[in-house]
């Protein structure tokens, strides 16, 4: 992750070891995932402007991340340079979505 990206990524990365220190890590298509035993439950893409947080679950966290996909259940959170990331949402997304079943990919 290249520039600011390196350090949002590493952030993103330390909130949910900090949530789920038991968290399963995974590269796939050179993308970060993140699961649990019955499967995967986040994952982090690097576009040119933006990081994309994908809540596999996403529709059923409350509140939902704002950004709706075209696959079912599935929500997005894009952090562009210089915006903030806010923890303490996103561990509250992360707790919800160790309480549903993860997804198979």
């Amino acid at each position: 992750m290249p520039g600011w990206k390196s350090a949002l990524g590493k952030r993103i990365d330390e909130t949910v070891q900090e949530v789920f220190p038991d968290v399963r890590k995974q590269v796939r298509w050179n993308t970060p995932f993140f699961g649990k035993e019955d499967g995967w439950f986040l994952a982090m893409y690097c576009y040119t402007k933006y990081v994309q947080i994908t809540f596999l679950t996403g529709s059923s966290l409350d509140p939902m991340p704002p950004k709706a996909s075209k696959v079912e259940g599935v929500r997005y959170l894009d952090i562009h340079e210089g915006e903030a990331l806010d923890t303490s949402q996103l561990a509250s997304w992360v707790r919800q979505a160790l309480k549903l079943p993860g997804q198979k990919l």
